[in-house]
Order: C-alpha cells, then structure tokens, then sequence
C-alpha cells in the first residue's frame, strides 16, 4: 500500500470512528432515525481498515524481513522494558502509529523505587513519584528534528482499577477521536537520515531543549520523559519508523548500542552521566 493510500485510509479511520463516537453521545439525547446496529457500520468499518493495514504490514514482514538499526539507547542509567519488540510483535499489538517494533521503557534505578500498581488506593498519583518522570531523552544517532512539541500537559498515573479503567473506558475514547497526536502525547520525531526515522513519546511539557530543523549529535539532551498522551504511568515509548508521518510509517527494527532489545520485565544499564531533574 502507497504513502498516500495510507494517508488516506488513515484519515477515513479517523472519520469513521469521529462519526461513531459522535452518534454515541447524541443517542443519549434524541432517537436516531435508524436501526441501532446501524449505528454500528463506522466502527466496524473502522476496525476493517485497521485489519487491511495490519495484514498489509504483516506480509510486507514476511516477503522482506527489515534490518535491525542499530543506534544508542536514548536514556542512561537503570531502566526497565516493557511492551518489547524482543517479547512479541507487533510489541504494542498493532502496526499503528508505526509501532510495529516500539518498545516503552521506565526508569528503575534501584528495587522498589518505582510505585507499583495497587487495586484501590492511591486512585493515581503524579509524575514526580515515578524515578522516570523528568528523565533526560537523548539523541540516539546524528539527526535532524523533524518534529518537536510539549504544550500537552503531563497527567496524573493510571496506577490503581479504577485508573485503569477510566484509561481504557474514557481517556481512550477521548483520544482516539483527538487523533494521533493525543495518543502519543508530547513527542519528537528526529531523521536519522537513510530513509529512517525515531520517535520518542510521553515527553514531559514544556522539557523541550530542541525545535523543528535543528541538528542534534547523538547523546544530546533533547528533553524529558514525561507522562502526556496515552499513558499509564511516566515511561520512555521509543521506536524506529520509515517516515516521520505516524498515520503511515511503517515500523524498523532496532538495537541499542550495548543493550540490545531488553525483553520484557528484563533490567538493563547504560553508562553515561545522569542528569539531574532541575
């Protein structure tokens, strides 16, 4: 399927599931003059070009395998994986977004440092009691920002049944329909150059140290790890991509200098300076 096919069904997509919502919320109000599971013909048509394109994707998979890239990790210190390519693929459960080999990341830098989910109580917490939160990005190769923003706002963990729930219940829908941008929150795009591209997700508001067009040289500090967009708890989402448009990149796999692919739940390392949280 062409870049421009993908434009498009993504932006169908997108209508389709706005059409959906929207009827949702008016059948509180009034009756619609249709049969119920009418209503239902946006979704699924929705759900039907998520399929074309996952089957798309998956057979472009097999006829070519791609390469790994390998780059630097883009965090130092201690961390932890989770949602890893090493684990399963597509890692996040779909090609979406170009997230076919993603990987999300949060900060560990010693046992019991990082809060863990409960059932009821606290409701949620904020970023800064997470060792994540405030992180510093860095550059993973030379580049050049494609990308820059972080005027989204950092909200508050997911981290107990009732969060989650409003997670996948409310928040989810509300984001969906704000398109991509409110799914990944905060985010900088950066062109490696050969035809490849890397994504950083969830940065912290107003973190950025970098703007569209500048050079960065890898280990740079561009900003930091925050916890904006569709996420549970502050965490580093990191993945390579064959464009910078995320309704129709396709996923790259990639290697960090010295690392690897951590799998999931597995602890890795990387040397280098911490800076501090100002």
């Amino acid at each position: 399927m062409s870049v421009r096919r993908r434009k498009f069904a993504a932006l169908v997509q997108h209508l389709l599931w706005l059409i959906f919502f929207a009827q949702m919320v008016v059948r509180f109000f009034v009756d619609l003059p249709y049969n119920y599971l009418l209503s239902w013909l946006p979704a699924l048509g929705a759900i039907a070009i998520s399929l074309v394109n996952s089957r798309s994707v998956r057979r472009g998979i097999e006829k070519s395998p791609p390469a790994p890239v390998e780059v630097d990790a883009p965090v130092t210190g201690r961390w932890s994986a989770l949602n890893s390519p090493a684990t399963k693929v597509p890692s996040h459960g779909t090609h979406g977004f170009g997230q076919t080999y993603a990987i999300d990341i949060t900060a560990e830098p010693e046992k019991g440092a990082r809060p863990a989910p409960v059932w009821f109580w606290p409701v949620a917490r904020p970023g800064q009691a997470y060792p994540a939160f405030g992180a510093p990005l860095h550059a993973v190769a030379d580049a050049t920002v494609v990308h820059a923003e972080d005027t989204q706002r950092d909200h508050l963990s997911r981290s107990s049944l009732v969060g989650v729930l409003y997670f996948w219940l409310i928040e989810g829908v509300g984001r969906t329909i704000g398109g991509t941008r409110r799914v990944v929150g905060n985010h900088i795009v950066l062109d490696l150059g050969a035809g490849t591209y890397a994504m950083y997700a969830h940065v912290q508001q107003g973190s950025l140290a970098v703007r569209a067009g500048d050079e960065v040289l890898a280990g740079q500090v561009m900003a930091r790890c925050g916890n904006s967009g569709n996420s549970t708890e502050p965490h580093v989402h990191f993945q390579l991509m064959d464009g910078p448009d995320l309704d129709t990149a396709r996923g790259v796999p990639f290697r960090w200098r010295g690392v690897g692919v951590p799998a999931n739940g597995e602890t890795f390392t990387v040397e280098g300076e911490v800076v501090p949280v100002p």
